[in-house]
């Protein structure tokens, strides 16, 4: 298989390019990355030298660039996006051109090229919060902050290209993702880094937010899995059923790192932010997935990564 992958040199998408190269000796990856703030060509260390790996630098947003590219590769999987919510409450107008314009593009360029396959990366955060429960892929999407709405309007653009054009769009879902090549800005390297440093680690409101943490090994391969074998026009969730409240995830970093939990700051709560997120994980686990790593044992690998 021949595949374009998008955001290739940000944190999830190099390391589902590493693990395409690592797994599947007769593939071949195209990355294009715009190379902004969240995307480094340092995280494609070890495949940039490789004949079976081409990097291009380039936005999603290019239609002439994009359409070139789509139309000397078999699938498209669309990790480009803006992604840091508190970016997003700041300022969305790059988010709205990012991840809808530019996801539009990439929609448009996949059906001139009738590409075998489209799998668009998305997220837990368009269902909203959940209180109680699990999200599963039939509910309606309620996203809570630009961030997730950006994301909700290219998950319904995908689907009405698959609609309207019979292009096969797949589309994930996926919990909180962690480990090497992750953005210091995000909450576990950032963590990580601050207590090996001894600087205080800011905890949102009172810590009790609950999120749902997965490897990026483990999600990588669930995301392998849906490229190959998932159905066309279906939403697949990818969770762990590892849940942890921000304070326990600060708590498990300190004590990975051994440092004090006096360098616990509680801060003022982020603006309009989601209480629980959870996800029903059944359809993906019917294509024979399930994640291998516990919160705690990637904990253990990503601490030494950033620490090493």
């Amino acid at each position: 298989m021949r595949i374009l992958v998008t955001g290739g040199a940000g944190f999830i998408g190099s390391n589902f390019v590493h693990y395409v190269l690592d797994e599947y000796e007769d593939d071949e990856v195209i990355t294009l990355d715009a190379l902004t703030y969240a995307g480094s060509k340092d995280n494609l260390d070890g495949v940039l030298d490789d004949p079976r790996h081409a990097f291009v630098k380039g936005d999603i947003r290019d239609s002439e660039l994009v359409t070139d590219l789509a139309a000397d590769v078999d699938a498209i999987v669309n990790f480009a996006a803006e992604s840091h919510v508190d970016r997003s409450i700041e300022g969305a107008k790059p988010f709205v051109t990012t991840n809808v314009q530019g996801t539009q593009t990439l929609l448009d360029a996949a059906n001139e090229a009738n590409i075998e396959r489209f799998l668009q990366i998305s997220t837990d955060e368009v269902y909203g919060q959940i209180l109680d429960g699990k999200f599963s892929e039939d509910d309606p999407l309620n996203p809570r902050n630009p961030y997730s709405a950006t994301k909700a309007g290219a998950d319904l653009l995908a689907q009405s290209f698959q609609t309207t054009h019979d292009l096969p769009v797949l589309i994930t879902r996926t919990c909180n993702n962690f480990g090497p090549r992750q953005h210091p800005e995000k909450l576990i390297p950032k963590f990580i880094q601050n207590a090996a440093d001894g600087q205080d680690l800011p905890v949102y409101g009172d810590g009790s937010n609950v999120r749902e943490w997965i490897y990026v090994e483990d999600n990588c391969r669930a995301l392998d899995v849906i490229l190959r074998e998932g159905e066309v026009g279906e939403i697949y969730n990818i969770g762990s059923h590892a849940e942890k409240t921000n304070l326990e995830v600060t708590e498990a970093i300190l004590d990975a790192v051994g440092a004090d939990d006096d360098l616990i700051e509680f801060v003022e709560d982020r603006a309009g932010h989601d209480q629980r997120y959870a996800l029903e994980t059944e359809k993906i686990e019917a294509l024979g997935w399930e994640p291998e790593y516990t919160f705690e044992e990637g904990l253990e690998r990503t601490v030494e990564y950033y620490l090493d």
